[in-house]
């Protein structure tokens, strides 16, 4: 089993950045594929940006150029850096971990493991 926690969620206006923390109980994190997924009212939860252990990355589309996502193994931790925050950006965001599979990094069903969630709420 493996916990997640997010942390580094708030309130920020429109332009300013947050820094998202997801940390793991297990060692062995840092060979897992992590990514962070998004939910907002009354929305599914989709994909913002995945990385694996190889240190691929992936977007999706409306966060490149405005997010980063990283990885400190020696932290059990990976990092995701929002700056240029919109409104559109607001929502709850979550964790996920799975071991290395040949799935896409959006896949949310192919996750084993997710945090509880963080708010983000980015005013006008």
């Amino acid at each position: 089993q493996v916990q997640l926690v997010e942390s580094g969620g708030g309130l920020v206006q429109a332009g300013g950045s947050l820094r998202l923390s997801c940390t793991a109980s297990r060692r062995t994190f840092s060979s897992y594929t992590v990514s962070w997924f998004r939910q907002a009212p009354g929305k599914e939860r989709s994909f913002v940006a995945g990385i694996t252990r190889w240190i691929i990355t992936n977007y999706t589309d409306s966060v490149k150029g405005r997010f980063t996502i990283s990885r400190d193994n020696a932290e059990n931790t990976v990092t995701l850096q929002m700056n240029s925050l919109k409104p559109e950006d607001t929502a709850v965001y979550y964790c996920a971990a799975r071991t290395p599979r040949a799935y896409e990094l959006g896949a949310a069903n192919t996750y084993d493991y997710w945090g509880p969630g963080t708010q983000v709420t980015v005013s006008s």
